[in-house]
């Protein structure tokens, strides 16, 4: 199991850090392009969001590969659920259901990782 979480830490960790890197540097006209709901929020919220997720990519890996306070190592993954239901409720709004669809597998493979790492296969 241990090495399944690992797995699941890399994938969400790959995942977050790219939606993170692009939410917190690209405009956000250009950003609507490909994500229309940042059209409901402002720059500055959009940018603290790409900087959360990117911050939680990191939380995922190095705290527990680099054996420095890896409890962050789940509460990263906590915190991309908070974001993931944030999400959820954002695409419900807007009619998305297979936005929808997808950031709820993002929140159960992040809560497994949270679950995992805090329970019986913490560091």
């Amino acid at each position: 199991m241990n090495v399944t979480l690992w797995i699941l830490q890399a994938v969400l960790a790959a995942m977050f850090g790219m939606a993170g890197v692009m939410k917190s540097t690209q405009p956000k006209d250009k950003l609507a392009e490909k994500l229309p709901w940042v059209k409901d929020f402002s720059p500055g919220v959009v940018k603290v969001i790409g900087v959360a997720e990117l911050a939680a990519a990191l939380g995922l890996i190095l705290p527990a590969a680099l054996d420095i306070a890896p409890v962050l190592t789940p509460l990263a993954a906590t915190g991309l659920v908070v974001i993931m239901l944030g999400a959820i409720i954002t695409h419900a709004r807007r009619k998305e259901p297979q936005a929808i669809a997808f950031n709820v597998v993002l929140l159960i493979v992040a809560a497994v990782v949270a679950w995992g790492r805090f329970g019986p296969y913490a560091f």
